[in-house]
């Protein structure tokens, strides 16, 4: 996939669109991301893009969409924690979309 460009820079990506360097990830990056997914990220999206980022610091992984459930629901509450909201947030595909507009690598057992 070609770079995007963020002021001035070049972020590379993978051949999904996943950060190539993890530390490459901004705001800026992650709206540049959303943006290619026809995503207009807001507050809610924000909240879950942080929490994954604190997943990811914590236990040095993506997780996959019912971790990321239940990750969800302890941290957030069970109206955030549940699939039909990461569902609507994420077009359908929680986990991956999720992890990649958060910068972190694709989770494992994703297609």
């Amino acid at each position: 996939m070609k770079p995007l460009l963020i002021a001035d820079r070049s972020i590379a990506l993978d051949k999904d669109g996943f950060l190539v360097d993890l530390n490459d990830w901004s705001m800026e990056v992650a709206t540049a991301i959303a943006e290619h997914e026809n995503i207009v990220l807001n507050a809610d999206h924000w909240e879950i893009l942080e929490l994954l980022r604190g997943f990811y610091a914590q236990f040095q992984l993506s997780p996959a969409t019912r971790p990321l459930v239940k990750y969800t629901a302890l941290k957030l509450g069970p109206e955030k924690g549940n699939s039909m909201h990461l569902n609507r947030l994420f077009n359908g595909t929680p986990a991956k979309l999720a992890a990649k507009l958060a910068g972190l690598p694709k989770p494992t057992n994703c297609i």
